[in-house]
């Protein structure tokens, strides 16, 4: 199965949010998934096999116990793939941050704050170097 159809799945990416935040039983896992999507226990393992089939996510057996963890090896592949279309969308992240960082100069300035300088600029027109 290709990394996006496993990923497509909602269940399948809520399974591995909650696995990303540490190691989770089958039974917390469970828990959750039922509660927010009003699936049955052997749908939620279904799912848990699938994550384990495809190698996002493995399980470790503590008695009658199962603890699942997010397996990152198939992430970074997707990683790699979607690298490809960073471009589109880091130029705007980019100038957001520009944009955030002006709008923080400017609240200062009306709150009567002085502005703030790159390093190196003199704040007196008068001291700068030429």
């Amino acid at each position: 199965m290709h990394a996006f159809d496993i990923l497509g799945d909602p269940v399948r990416r809520r399974i591995l949010e909650l696995l990303a935040d540490g190691e989770q039983t089958s039974g917390a896992v469970t828990d959750v998934i039922r509660a927010e999507f009003g699936i049955s226990q052997p749908a939620v393992s279904q799912h848990l096999r699938v994550l384990r089939d495809s190698g996002f996510a493995s399980v470790r057996a503590e008695g009658a116990r199962r603890f699942y963890t997010v397996e990152p090896a198939p992430l970074r592949e997707v990683d790699a793939w979607l690298d490809r279309f960073r471009r589109y969308w880091e130029q705007r992240l980019d100038a957001l941050g520009t944009e955030l960082t002006r709008g923080k100069r400017a609240r200062r300035s009306r709150a009567g704050e002085a502005p703030t300088r790159p390093a190196g600029h003199s704040p007196d027109p008068s001291t700068e170097r030429t």
